[in-house]
């Protein structure tokens, strides 16, 4: 009778804990959970994965997908206008609206990817439920100006640069599996004071109307987010820190070595000054970034929760 009991006793333990860790794994385990998809585009020169193993977003979509969420990792031209781009970037979410059954995705843009996804909110608002840039040049960036003003048109310089970045382009490409077309001299122009506010007139959607403030939260249906980052030298151990301590000097603004703090903003800013550079942000290199602040990977688990709150 007793060795009944225990056994019991026993059976009820388990089942208990079985229903308690099923109720916290439910509540813990689908945080990121967001009603649409999370789309992720990559920055100039980058990529979804390198020889199918080395990802752009740094151990994110894991990380997202740990929570919940449901999570596509997009490849655009690594060079080109962030219309050429954002078109390409349209085909890969009909897709993905295709595979899920869900109208709409959560986009997400690093860099150069966060005019992107801009310019697909605003040419094909039914495709977007929410925007966020992370770490863009919205306002164009101080780099890119200094490179425009110092690589003539049509000048050997500006064909030098041509070849560098378009071959450096299409080696990326190839080795992520696409063969997009590649127009370094135009992304470039893009990116610069001037590039930036003429896409800016085109698709203001989200953008600031002075020069360090929050744009519109909501646009059409479609909520704006922004982060960025203010570090720069983040990890000893990070051979991107040195590259981005020199770039940095260009700015006449704290930066993350490439964006300017107040050029990041979009929409509701949930942050500009997180002790991350350019890199960083997306959780590189090998996910070298600081200890003295949050990891990236959190930042985007917190962004999903926060999208899941809202609905999106």
């Amino acid at each position: 009778m007793r060795t009944k009991w225990i056994g019991l006793v026993v059976a009820a333990l388990v089942l208990f804990n079985a229903s308690s860790a099923s109720a916290w794994c439910w509540w813990n385990c689908n945080t990121a959970k967001t009603q649409y998809p999370i789309v992720l585009a990559h920055g100039m020169a980058g990529f979804d994965e390198l020889f199918g193993v080395y990802e752009y977003w740094f151990g994110i979509p894991g990380a997202l997908e740990d929570k919940g969420a449901t999570v596509f990792v997009t490849s655009v031209s690594q060079f080109n206008t962030s219309q050429e781009r954002g078109e390409q970037l349209i085909d890969q979410i009909e897709t993905i609206t295709a595979i899920t059954g869900k109208s709409k995705v959560n986009l997400i843009g690093h860099s150069h990817g966060g005019l992107d996804v801009r310019y697909v909110a605003a040419v094909r608002p039914d495709l977007v439920a929410s925007v966020t840039s992370v770490g863009s040049p919205h306002k164009g960036a101080d780099l890119a100006d200094f490179l425009r003003d110092n690589v003539e048109g049509g000048s050997f310089g500006e064909a030098v640069l041509s070849a560098f970045a378009e071959t450096l382009g299409t080696v990326l490409g190839l080795i992520s599996g696409s063969d997009n077309p590649q127009d370094a001299v135009a992304a470039l122009d893009q990116l610069s004071t001037p590039g930036a506010a003429a896409f800016a007139a085109s698709y203001p959607q989200g953008v600031p109307a002075s020069s360090c403030g929050e744009g519109a939260a909501v646009v059409g249906g479609i909520r704006y987010y922004s982060w960025s980052g203010t570090g720069v030298l983040t990890n000893a151990l990070d051979i991107g820190d040195f590259a981005l301590g020199l770039t940095s000097l260009f700015y006449s603004e704290s930066n993350d070595g490439l964006v300017g703090r107040c050029s990041s903003h979009l929409g509701d800013v949930i942050r500009d000054n997180y002790f991350q550079n350019h890199l960083d942000e997306v959780n590189q290199v090998f996910g070298l970034v600081s200890i003295f602040t949050s990891n990236p990977k959190t930042l985007f688990k917190n962004h999903a929760n926060r999208l899941k709150n809202a609905g999106l």
